[in-house]
Protein backbone atom coordinates (compact mmCIF):
# COMPACT_ATOMS: atom_id res chain seq x y z
CA UNK A 1 0.00 0.00 0.00
CA UNK A 2 1.38 3.42 -1.00
CA UNK A 3 1.41 6.07 1.74
CA UNK A 4 -0.09 9.42 0.77
CA UNK A 5 1.66 12.67 1.56
CA UNK A 6 0.08 15.04 4.10
CA UNK A 7 -0.56 17.57 1.31
CA UNK A 8 -2.35 14.93 -0.76
CA UNK A 9 -4.48 13.94 2.23
CA UNK A 10 -5.35 17.58 2.89
CA UNK A 11 -6.36 18.14 -0.75
CA UNK A 12 -8.53 15.01 -0.71
CA UNK A 13 -10.16 15.98 2.59
CA UNK A 14 -10.76 19.52 1.40
CA UNK A 15 -12.40 18.16 -1.75
CA UNK A 16 -14.89 16.20 0.34
CA UNK A 17 -15.37 19.26 2.54
CA UNK A 18 -16.15 21.39 -0.51
CA UNK A 19 -18.69 18.80 -1.67
CA UNK A 20 -20.31 18.77 1.78
CA UNK A 21 -20.39 22.59 1.79
CA UNK A 22 -22.08 22.71 -1.61
CA UNK A 23 -24.66 20.16 -0.43
CA UNK A 24 -25.35 22.26 2.68
CA UNK A 25 -25.88 25.31 0.47
CA UNK A 26 -28.27 23.38 -1.80
CA UNK A 27 -30.25 21.95 1.14
CA UNK A 28 -30.35 25.43 2.67
CA UNK A 29 -31.82 26.87 -0.54
CA UNK A 30 -34.43 24.08 -0.56
CA UNK A 31 -35.26 24.86 3.10
CA UNK A 32 -35.68 28.56 2.25
CA UNK A 33 -37.91 27.64 -0.69
CA UNK A 34 -40.10 25.36 1.41
CA UNK A 35 -39.75 26.57 5.01
CA UNK A 36 -42.77 24.69 6.36
CA UNK A 37 -41.50 21.41 4.92
CA UNK A 38 -38.08 22.11 6.46
CA UNK A 39 -39.73 22.86 9.81
CA UNK A 40 -41.68 19.59 9.66
CA UNK A 41 -38.41 17.76 8.90
CA UNK A 42 -36.74 19.42 11.92
CA UNK A 43 -39.75 18.46 14.03
CA UNK A 44 -39.47 14.84 12.85
CA UNK A 45 -35.76 14.75 13.65
CA UNK A 46 -36.36 16.10 17.15
CA UNK A 47 -39.25 13.66 17.64
CA UNK A 48 -37.05 10.70 16.72
CA UNK A 49 -34.30 11.93 19.04
CA UNK A 50 -36.83 12.17 21.88
CA UNK A 51 -38.09 8.65 21.10
CA UNK A 52 -34.50 7.38 21.10
CA UNK A 53 -33.95 9.02 24.49
CA UNK A 54 -37.11 7.29 25.71
CA UNK A 55 -35.82 3.93 24.51
CA UNK A 56 -32.55 4.56 26.36
CA UNK A 57 -34.49 5.40 29.54
CA UNK A 58 -36.52 2.20 29.18
CA UNK A 59 -33.39 0.10 28.73
CA UNK A 60 -31.74 1.77 31.71
CA UNK A 61 -34.89 1.14 33.78
CA UNK A 62 -34.50 -2.60 33.40
CA UNK A 63 -30.96 -2.34 34.73
CA UNK A 64 -32.01 -0.30 37.79
CA UNK A 65 -31.34 -1.87 41.17
CA UNK A 66 -34.35 -0.70 43.19
CA UNK A 67 -38.04 -1.14 42.39
CA UNK A 68 -38.74 2.58 42.93
CA UNK A 69 -35.87 3.54 40.66
CA UNK A 70 -37.05 1.09 38.00
CA UNK A 71 -40.63 2.39 38.07
CA UNK A 72 -39.46 6.01 37.94
CA UNK A 73 -37.16 5.36 34.99
CA UNK A 74 -39.89 3.40 33.21
CA UNK A 75 -42.29 6.33 33.63
CA UNK A 76 -39.71 8.82 32.38
CA UNK A 77 -38.91 6.57 29.40
CA UNK A 78 -42.59 6.17 28.56
CA UNK A 79 -43.10 9.94 28.82
CA UNK A 80 -40.24 10.56 26.38
CA UNK A 81 -41.59 7.89 24.07
CA UNK A 82 -45.14 9.29 24.21
CA UNK A 83 -44.01 12.90 23.67
CA UNK A 84 -41.82 11.94 20.69
CA UNK A 85 -44.63 9.87 19.23
CA UNK A 86 -47.04 12.78 19.68
CA UNK A 87 -44.67 15.08 17.78
CA UNK A 88 -44.48 12.52 14.96
CA UNK A 89 -48.26 12.07 14.80
CA UNK A 90 -49.01 15.81 15.01
CA UNK A 91 -46.18 17.51 13.12
CA UNK A 92 -47.87 20.91 12.68
CA UNK A 93 -48.58 21.18 16.40
CA UNK A 94 -44.98 20.17 17.00
CA UNK A 95 -43.74 22.88 14.65
CA UNK A 96 -45.97 25.47 16.37
CA UNK A 97 -44.61 24.40 19.78
CA UNK A 98 -41.02 24.51 18.56
CA UNK A 99 -41.60 27.97 17.06
CA UNK A 100 -42.92 29.30 20.36
CA UNK A 101 -39.95 27.74 22.14
CA UNK A 102 -37.59 29.34 19.59
CA UNK A 103 -39.18 32.78 20.11
CA UNK A 104 -38.75 32.35 23.88
CA UNK A 105 -35.12 31.32 23.45
CA UNK A 106 -34.41 34.34 21.22
CA UNK A 107 -36.10 36.63 23.75
CA UNK A 108 -33.91 35.32 26.58
CA UNK A 109 -30.77 35.44 24.42
CA UNK A 110 -31.52 39.00 23.31
CA UNK A 111 -32.08 40.23 26.87
CA UNK A 112 -28.90 38.52 28.07
CA UNK A 113 -26.88 40.01 25.19
CA UNK A 114 -28.12 43.51 26.03
CA UNK A 115 -27.22 42.98 29.71
CA UNK A 116 -23.82 41.66 28.63
CA UNK A 117 -23.29 44.78 26.54
CA UNK A 118 -23.69 46.99 29.61
CA UNK A 119 -21.02 44.90 31.36
CA UNK A 120 -18.70 45.07 28.33
CA UNK A 121 -19.44 48.68 27.34
CA UNK A 122 -15.88 49.97 27.82
CA UNK A 123 -14.42 47.13 25.74
CA UNK A 124 -13.62 47.67 22.11
CA UNK A 125 -16.26 46.12 19.82
CA UNK A 126 -18.88 45.85 22.59
CA UNK A 127 -21.35 47.60 20.31
CA UNK A 128 -21.57 44.42 18.24
CA UNK A 129 -22.87 42.57 21.30
CA UNK A 130 -25.58 45.23 21.68
CA UNK A 131 -26.38 45.02 17.96
CA UNK A 132 -26.65 41.21 18.17
CA UNK A 133 -28.88 41.47 21.25
CA UNK A 134 -31.21 44.03 19.68
CA UNK A 135 -31.54 42.06 16.42
CA UNK A 136 -32.21 38.88 18.40
CA UNK A 137 -34.84 40.69 20.48
CA UNK A 138 -36.54 42.02 17.34
CA UNK A 139 -36.54 38.55 15.82
CA UNK A 140 -38.03 37.11 19.03
CA UNK A 141 -40.75 39.74 19.10
CA UNK A 142 -41.51 39.34 15.39
CA UNK A 143 -41.83 35.56 15.69
CA UNK A 144 -43.73 35.77 19.00
CA UNK A 145 -46.24 38.43 17.96
CA UNK A 146 -47.03 36.54 14.74
CA UNK A 147 -47.29 33.16 16.42
CA UNK A 148 -48.78 30.67 15.45
CA UNK A 149 -48.72 31.86 11.83
CA UNK A 150 -44.94 32.40 12.11
CA UNK A 151 -44.65 28.63 12.51
CA UNK A 152 -45.06 28.30 8.74
CA UNK A 153 -41.77 30.08 8.04
CA UNK A 154 -39.64 30.73 11.14
CA UNK A 155 -37.89 27.42 11.80
CA UNK A 156 -37.46 26.46 8.14
CA UNK A 157 -36.12 29.89 7.22
CA UNK A 158 -33.66 29.96 10.10
CA UNK A 159 -32.50 26.41 9.38
CA UNK A 160 -32.10 27.28 5.68
CA UNK A 161 -30.06 30.41 6.40
CA UNK A 162 -27.93 28.49 8.88
CA UNK A 163 -27.27 25.70 6.37
CA UNK A 164 -26.32 28.19 3.65
CA UNK A 165 -23.97 30.08 5.98
CA UNK A 166 -22.38 26.82 7.18
CA UNK A 167 -21.98 25.64 3.60
CA UNK A 168 -20.39 28.89 2.45
CA UNK A 169 -18.04 28.90 5.46
CA UNK A 170 -17.04 25.27 4.79
CA UNK A 171 -16.40 25.89 1.09
CA UNK A 172 -14.38 29.04 1.77
CA UNK A 173 -12.34 27.34 4.49
CA UNK A 174 -11.66 24.36 2.24
CA UNK A 175 -10.63 26.60 -0.64
CA UNK A 176 -8.27 28.36 1.76
CA UNK A 177 -6.73 25.01 2.68
CA UNK A 178 -6.35 24.16 -1.00
CA UNK A 179 -4.65 27.49 -1.59
CA UNK A 180 -2.22 26.76 1.25
CA UNK A 181 -1.43 23.32 -0.18
CA UNK A 182 -0.77 24.83 -3.60
CA UNK A 183 -3.63 23.39 -5.66
CA UNK A 184 -7.07 24.56 -6.67
CA UNK A 185 -8.20 21.57 -8.66
CA UNK A 186 -10.76 19.17 -7.27
CA UNK A 187 -9.61 15.58 -6.63
CA UNK A 188 -10.89 12.82 -8.89
CA UNK A 189 -13.58 10.60 -7.39
CA UNK A 190 -12.35 7.16 -6.44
Amino acid sequence: MVAQSPGSLLRQASGWSILWGVLLILFGVVALGTPLLAAVAVNALIAWLIILAGVVHLVVAFHAHGAGSMIWKLLVGLAYFAFGGYLLLHPLLGVASLTLLLASLFLIEGVLDVVLYFNLRPARGAGWVLFDGLVTLLLALFIGFHWPSSSAWAIGTLVGVSMIMSGVARVMMSLGIRKLTGTTTLPKAA
